[in-house]
C-alpha cells in the first residue's frame, strides 16, 4: 500500500467517510446477504444438481444489469440512482417517474424483509422453538430495527460496522463452503446419475429468481455524495463485489449438495445450512454456519437501509413520496429509514419467504430492465456499447418473463397477491404524481 499515490488512498480523505473498502462492503453486504441462504432450498427443490449453474447464471445477468448502471451513474452523478436515471432520461412524464421510485423503494423494503426473515431463521434454528413462525417474524422485525438506529447514528460509524461484518463474513463463509466439500459424501457423478430430467427452462426460471440475491450492488450508486473519486471507485466496487458474490455463491452451493441431503435441504429451506452442517459436524458446525447467516444478513439489512433510505429520500424531495421522508440530520434521512423498516417488518408480518423473494425477484429485474432501455436512449451520451446495451435489454426482459410464466403456471396464488401489491403501488406512485408541477 505504500507504493500508492495519495490520490488511490483506500480510505477517506477531504472529508468524504466512504472509501473503496467501505464501498466494496455496502455492494457486498447488500447482495451476500439473505441470498445463498433463501434461494438455496427453493433451488434445490426446483433443479437439484443445477443449483450452482443456475445461480451462477443469475451472476451473469446481474453483471449485464451493472453495466447500465455505471454509465448512467457517472454520466449523471446523481445519488438518487435508478430513480433519478429514468426521471433525467424521461423527463416528460411524472407518472413514470413516481412508478420507478415506488417500485425500487418497495423493492429494497421487500429484500430488507427477506434478509430479516432469514436473519431470524438461522438465530432461532438451535433453539426449542426452531419452528416458531411469528417467533421468527418477531425476531426479524427487531434486528431491523437495530440496524435502523445504527444507520441514524453515523454514517462513519455505519460504514465501518459493514466492513467489519463484510469481510468477516467472507471468511466465514469460505470456511463454510471449504468444510463442507472436505466432508461431503456425494460426487458430482453420483448427483447427476440420480438428478431427475431437468429443463433449461427450469434452469432459467431458477437463475431469473437468483437475481435478488445479486440486487444489492446499485446500493453503492446511492452514496455518491458520501465517496472519493466516483469515476473509479463505482466500476471497481461494483463489479468487484459481483464477482465475489458469484464465487461465494457457487462454491456455498457446491458444498451444499455435496454434503447435504437434498430432501434435508428442501425442508428446512429456511436454515438448510445450520441443519446440515450440525449433522456433518456436529454442533460446532452448526453455530459456524449459524454465525455467518447472521453476519451476511446482518450486513445486508445494514447496506440496503443505508442506500435505499437515501434514495427514498431524494423522491420525497421530489413530491412523489411524503415530504416529511426528504429530512435529514447531519445528511442522514431518519425518518426515511425509520418507515423503510416499519414497511419491511410490515411485509413480514403478511408474507412469507417463497413470496418475498419472488415480489423482490420480478421488481429489480423490471427496475434493471428500465435501467438498460434508458442507458440504450442516451448511449451516445454514457458512451455505452450498442451491443451490450441491447444484450442488457434481452436478458433482463427473459428473465422477468421467465419468472412471470412460472408463476403462472405454478404459483397462481401469489401472482395474484403480488399482482395486488403492483396494483397498490400503481395507485400510490399516481396519487403523488398528480401533486407534482
Amino acid at each position: 500500500m505504500l507504493g500508492l499515490p495519495l490520490k488511490h488512498s483506500l480510505h477517506r480523505k477531504r472529508n468524504k467517510p466512504l472509501g473503496i473498502l467501505e464501498l466494496i462492503a455496502i455492494a457486498l453486504g447488500g447482495m451476500v446477504g439473505g441470498g445463498i441462504f433463501s434461494v438455496l432450498g427453493i433451488s434445490v427443490a426446483m433443479i437439484g444438481v443445477y443449483t450452482p449453474v443456475a445461480i451462477a447464471l443469475g451472476g451473469g445477468v446481474a453483471a449485464v444489469a451493472a453495466y447500465s448502471y455505471i454509465k448512467l451513474a457517472l454520466y449523471y452523478r446523481d445519488e438518487g440512482a435508478t430513480y433519478s436515471f429514468f426521471k433525467r432520461t424521461f423527463p416528460g412524464s411524472r407518472f413514470a417517474a413516481s412508478l420507478i421510485g415506488w417500485w425500487v423503494v418497495f423493492g429494497y423494503i421487500s429484500t430488507l424483509a427477506l434478509y430479516a426473515y432469514t436473519f431470524a431463521s438461522y438465530a432461532i434454528s438451535s433453539g426449542d422453538h426452531g419452528d416458531n413462525e411469528w417467533l421468527r417474524k418477531g425476531v426479524a422485525g427487531a434486528v431491523i430495527m437495530a440496524f435502523a438506529l445504527i444507520n441514524i447514528w453515523s454514517v462513519k460509524g455505519m460504514g465501518k460496522l459493514e466492513d467489519l461484518m463484510v469481510y468477516a463474513k467472507l471468511v466465514i463463509l469460505g470456511l463454510i463452503s471449504f468444510v463442507l466439500i472436505r466432508n461431503g459424501q456425494a460426487t458430482l457423478p453420483d448427483l447427476l446419475n440420480t438428478q431427475e430430467p431437468v429443463s433449461l427452462v427450469s434452469i432459467l426460471i431458477v437463475a431469473s429468481l437468483t437475481f435478488v440475491a445479486y440486487e444489492g450492488f446499485q446500493l453503492v450508486i446511492h452514496a455518491m455524495n458520501e465517496m472519493d473519486e466516483p469515476e473509479r471507485n463505482i466500476p471497481i466496487a461494483i463489479y468487484a463485489a459481483v464477482g465475489a458474490a458469484i464465487v461465494i455463491y457457487v462454491v456455498i452451493a457446491l458444498g451444499a449438495i455435496f454434503a447435504i441431503p437434498f430432501e434435508d435441504i428442501i425442508r428446512n429451506k429456511e436454515y438448510a445450512l445450520a441443519t446440515g452442517a450440525g449433522e456433518i459436524l456436529g454442533n460446532l458446525g452448526a453455530r459456524l454456519v449459524i454465525l455467518g447467516a447472521l453476519l451476511a444478513t446482518s450486513s445486508a439489512i445494514s447496506g440496503t437501509l443505508f442506500g435505499a433510505s437515501r434514495l427514498m429520500a431524494v423522491i420525497a424531495g421530489d413530491g412523489y413520496f411524503p415530504k416529511a421522508l426528504a429530512t435529514r440530520k447531519n445528511h442522514i434521512p431518519v425518518n426515511a429509514i425509520i418507515i423503510m423498516a416499519a414497511l419491511a417488518f410490515a411485509l413480514i408480518l403478511i408474507g412469507g419467504l417463497e413470496l418475498i423473494l419472488e415480489f423482490g425477484s420480478i421488481t429489480f429485474l423490471l427496475v434493471s430492465l428500465l435501467m438498460a432501455w434508458a442507458n440504450f436512449r442516451i448511449r451516445d451520451k454514457t458512451g455505452s456499447s450498442l451491443t451490450l446495451t441491447l444484450l442488457a435489454c434481452l436478458v433482463l426482459a427473459g428473465g422477468t418473463g421467465m419468472i412471470l410464466y412460472y408463476e403462472l403456471t405454478h404459483e397462481i396464488g401469489q401472482m395474484l397477491f403480488v399482482g395486488g401489491l403492483y396494483v397498490a403501488l400503481m395507485i400510490g406512485a399516481w396519487g403523488y404524481a398528480r401533486t407534482v408541477r
